[in-house]
């Protein structure tokens, strides 16, 4: 079956490695460029974003500190991935939002088909990059 490609936006930011994971992998983090949430860095815990639509229920699926993070998001089978890597003192940062579904099909939430919702996100994936650069450089 036919299913969307993932969303990718890779940015350098200006910023240690450190520095944008603690960013990316706390909840206060987490909260100053994306959404409210009781995340926690670990493998297997249950967490909430806090969205728009209401709570959306997440698990962390892979952790590798400082390079990687990995999460389910919401009940349509995505998940959100963020990578990490050191290039001469700056961060080269990768988000990858995969697990979509055929273009055509309705999801309930929004209740549009899931090419219109993936083309949004894909230009809301790119202002919250956005947000992520103006917290961490």
């Amino acid at each position: 079956m036919e299913t969307l490609q993932d969303i990718k936006k890779t940015v350098i930011f200006d910023a240690p490695i450190e520095k944008v994971w603690e960013t990316v992998s706390t909840a206060e983090g987490i909260a100053a460029w994306f959404m409210p949430n009781d995340f926690q860095p670990e493998v297997g815990h249950e967490f909430h974003l806090q969205s728009p639509f209401g709570p959306s229920p997440c698990k962390v699926v892979e952790i590798d500190p400082p390079n990687s993070l990995e999460f389910t998001w919401d009940t349509e089978g995505w998940f959100v991935s963020f990578n990490l890597k050191e290039v001469e003192g700056k961060t080269e940062f990768t988000l990858i939002h995969g697990g979509w579904k055929h273009p055509d099909e309705i999801l309930p939430k929004a209740n549009l088909k899931s090419s219109e919702v993936q083309n949004r996100m894909d230009h809301g994936w790119t202002a919250i990059v956005e947000k992520l650069r103006k917290v961490v450089e």
